[in-house]
């Protein structure tokens, strides 16, 4: 199994684009599209199955990071503000990217209406031979999201108490 990729509801999807383009680094592969509630195409017909009958049509935008994952975001018509993290809610809880320039990635993500919700944070700071760091960010929509140093096998490689 491989990751394909992740979809994020936002609510400004030419923010959102800029956002996860200018601050993140990601690539368009399908710009800002309206698709509208129809059954004539299996796109249509997947919308009605996924949103329900009325769903009024959003604007769907595909991003691929450097690894090939994609972002696939959805903002729709009838859209909320934006939302606060509700840590009860079962279900996705944020995704993760991989860099070597945290500082960068985070001056970005606030110069383009995201936030850092703690500071760079050594993983494994007992081990002085694992270097990896994380941090968990927001886009300016209230999804969390988190970078890593190195990759995931890296990270948890090691069995620690």
């Amino acid at each position: 199994m491989k990751m394909n990729h992740v979809g994020l509801m936002v609510g400004d999807m030419d923010k959102a684009v800029e956002f996860y383009t200018k601050a993140l680094g990601l690539k368009v592969v399908m710009g800002n599209t309206k698709v509208q509630e129809e059954r004539e195409t299996a796109i249509g017909r997947m919308c009605v199955a996924v949103f329900g009958e009325g769903f009024k049509g959003f604007n769907i935008a595909h991003l691929v990071t450097t690894d090939g994952i994609g972002v696939e975001m959805f903002e729709m018509k009838d859209r909320q503000e934006r939302h606060e993290v509700d840590f009860t809610r079962i279900g996705i809880f944020h995704f993760c990217l991989q860099t070597d320039d945290f500082e960068g990635a985070i001056a970005r993500t606030v110069q383009y209406g995201g936030k850092a919700r703690m500071d760079i944070t050594r993983y494994h700071p007992e081990d002085d031979n694992n270097l990896t760091q994380m941090v968990y960010l927001e886009d300016p929509f209230g999804n969390l999201f988190e970078l890593y140093s190195h990759t995931y096998e890296e990270t948890y490689s090691t069995d620690y108490e």
